[in-house]
């Protein structure tokens, strides 16, 4: 098995986590940080900033460059477009087979959100069956607060990457050119929101959340120490915001269902712990 491909990683990432870059080097790819010189776009962006962080739009950008300019080579968007939201369902259907079989009906079911595809593919069987009156659930898409596109971004036409390359989508968006800030959660730091996502938001089926990257680390490490697996830091939003609903319902002596996706282990993102323990991470 050789990738022989050519990956752009962001470059936030590629510093913070080195580990996934030598997993796809390890199988042949070739991995370039983005921005890199690899591309015109790259370039330029280097040129202003030369320590610029990059962004999954920025990443999207040199993947359609090379892409265009490459024989015998196609590009499929993979994260906000529509076909990728229903490719994914497959683990919304999943977790409502796993709830029929114990007869029970969630109150709430949380994702975290960058792009939508994985909070998309959490919830929107379930959101079918709230559309048809079946169910009666709650749905928070939760964000960072550096990269709030459902909770502060426009609700508007707007590109998918950097360069204005792709297609417009109509979505919560930040902007385009919008560059997030270095959180571990890369990824997270994406510009918009899925169309789908964003449509369920504006009809008021799906509630924007959003948590300071602090608060996230601290939920993250709560829920390793209680269920012994360490989380990625995207996935830690969705369990502060299970951690935070949890403790309402305490509070108001309710007893409540409440569902989260659990949508990666951090097991390769341990420098963002490694700074959360050491007291050295920014709060953003």
């Amino acid at each position: 098995f050789d990738m022989k491909c050519t990956v752009f990683m962001v470059r936030v990432s590629y510093d913070q986590k080195p580990y996934r870059r030598y997993i796809m080097e390890t199988y042949g790819a070739k991995v370039h940080a983005s921005p890199s010189l690899e591309t015109e776009y790259g370039r330029s962006l280097l040129k202003e900033n030369k320590d610029h962080p990059g962004s999954l739009g920025v990443a999207i950008s040199e993947a359609i460059e090379l892409c265009v300019r490459s024989k015998n080579t196609k590009y499929a968007l993979g994260s906000v477009a529509n076909h990728v939201m229903l490719h994914q369902t497959v683990i919304g259907q999943e977790v409502r087979s796993q709830l029929e079989k114990v007869d029970e009906k969630p109150d709430y079911m949380i994702g975290c959100v960058g792009g939508g595809s994985n909070f998309a593919g959490f919830t929107f069987p379930m959101i079918g069956d709230k559309i048809r009156g079946k169910c009666d659930a709650e749905f928070i898409a939760v964000e960072p607060k550096s990269v709030p596109s459902i909770t502060k971004g426009e609700y508007r036409y707007d590109y998918g990457d950097t360069a204005g390359m792709t297609p417009l989508f109509k979505m919560y968006t930040l902007g385009h050119d919008f560059i997030p800030s270095p959180i571990h959660a890369g990824g997270l730091r994406y510009h918009g929101m899925a169309p789908t996502v964003s449509l369920m938001a504006k009809l008021g089926l799906v509630k924007g959340m959003a948590y300071d990257q602090l608060e996230v680390y601290d939920a993250a490490m709560q829920f390793a120490r209680a269920e012994g697996i360490i989380p990625a830091p995207e996935s830690s939003h969705a369990i502060k915001a299970a951690i935070d609903l949890a403790v309402e319902a305490k509070r108001k002596n309710e007893e409540k269902v409440i569902v989260f996706n659990l949508s990666g282990h951090g097991l390769l993102d341990m420098s963002g712990y490694a700074k959360y323990i050491s007291g050295t991470m920014n709060g953003n």
